[in-house]
């Protein structure tokens, strides 16, 4: 065999390689050249009966050829993976050029907002804040606020209640109001009321806010099984309605920077307190203008409460109150459905970031 019919075998597997669509077809197309029976292949054997000068010459060329043939089949194997990866990223295509998802700066929440607002408000008046339990003691919750078993106004307010029960038999409840924490503070605080009678100073006061989670039977557009109260409590030897009058109207004008509202105190009835008012507020101007608005409750503290305080009714007198942070957060800001406040919607939250 000549060179020139090695030349035309090569130049045939190169074709046939060319030719094959699939990795399958080239390795039917490989076997025809160099495999077990393949053209080469026959050439090598055949070389067993040549004399040993022209072993080197034919074996030299018939390698030649067979490494032209091996090239020829790996470029064209690379060729058909190359497709194939083409193919792929095609069918996965990830477009590079688009941005990326950004993530957003996070923010309170606008109630959040709100209570700290509050806390700010009254710590810059004197007013310590105070923390407690969500899940109290019907003494606590009740009983202590001049709240008896059986008392009509339970009937709003004793409602979630939780398999643990207190000395008395009687199931702890989710707090339905932060008023528990008034009692808790002063009991907190009763030492120092004592050792300050002892050395005979003045008698200390007790002038506290207590915000936090709180829980009735109630949904619609303005309430919320779960909600947001805040709690607040003056006592000293000479507070009257008046210094509740000055402390919530300076309050209220704080909070919603302007002194361009009215506050109105209308007679109501809440077993902790005796007076008791409904506090009212009025915008001058903007689209609340000239309706009357409830903001809290609020009154001078029942003698039962100082009592059961572990104080002397005799000597300590002043108000509490008690405002809702959800309802002042809609007339801040505008929000007209308390539901908005726990439906996770970042449209709505955003607004507040």
């Amino acid at each position: 065999m000549t060179t020139n019919d090695l030349d035309s075998i090569v130049e045939s597997a190169r074709q046939a390689f060319a030719g094959a669509p699939t990795p399958a077809e080239l390795e039917n197309a490989k076997a025809l050249f160099i495999g077990k029976a393949g053209r080469i292949t026959e050439l090598m054997k055949g070389m067993a009966v040549l004399s040993v000068e022209e072993k080197k010459t034919r074996g030299a060329a018939i390698n030649t050829a067979k490494q032209a043939i091996e090239a020829a089949l790996n470029d064209r194997r690379q060729a058909l993976a190359d497709a194939e990866l083409d193919i792929q990223l095609k069918a996965e295509a990830l477009d590079v050029s688009l941005p990326g998802r950004l993530r957003e700066p996070g923010g309170l929440h606008p109630v959040s907002l709100t209570m700290e607002r509050i806390e700010l408000i009254f710590a810059s008046m004197g007013f310590d804040v105070a923390d407690g339990p969500e899940i109290e003691s019907d003494w606590h919750s009740f009983t202590s606020l001049n709240n008896p078993p059986n008392h009509p106004a339970r009937s709003m307010q004793d409602t979630f209640y939780v398999d643990i029960k207190g000395d008395d038999g009687i199931p702890y409840n989710l707090r339905p109001h932060t008023s528990p924490m008034q009692v808790r503070y002063a009991h907190a605080h009763i030492k120092k009321f004592a050792d300050a009678v002892k050395r005979g100073e003045p008698m200390p006061e007790i002038r506290v806010i207590a915000p936090g989670r709180t829980y009735r039977v109630d949904s619609d557009a303005t309430h919320s099984p779960m909600f947001h109260q805040c709690e607040g409590l003056w006592l000293g030897e000479n507070v009257s309605f008046k210094d509740l009058k000055v402390v919530f109207t300076d309050f209220c004008r704080t909070f919603f920077e302007s002194d361009d509202l009215a506050l109105r105190f209308r007679p109501s009835f809440f077993p902790f307190t005796e007076p008791s008012a409904e506090i009212d507020i009025q915008f001058q101007s903007g689209p609340l203008s000239g309706k009357w608005l409830e903001v809290a409750g609020s009154g001078q503290v029942h003698p039962a409460v100082v009592r059961n305080m572990g104080l002397d009714p005799e000597k300590y007198i002043g108000f509490a109150f008690g405002m809702g942070p959800d309802r002042l957060t809609m007339l801040r800001y505008g929000v007209n459905d308390l539901r908005l406040y726990f439906d996770g919607d970042v449209r709505f939250l955003r607004q507040f970031r």
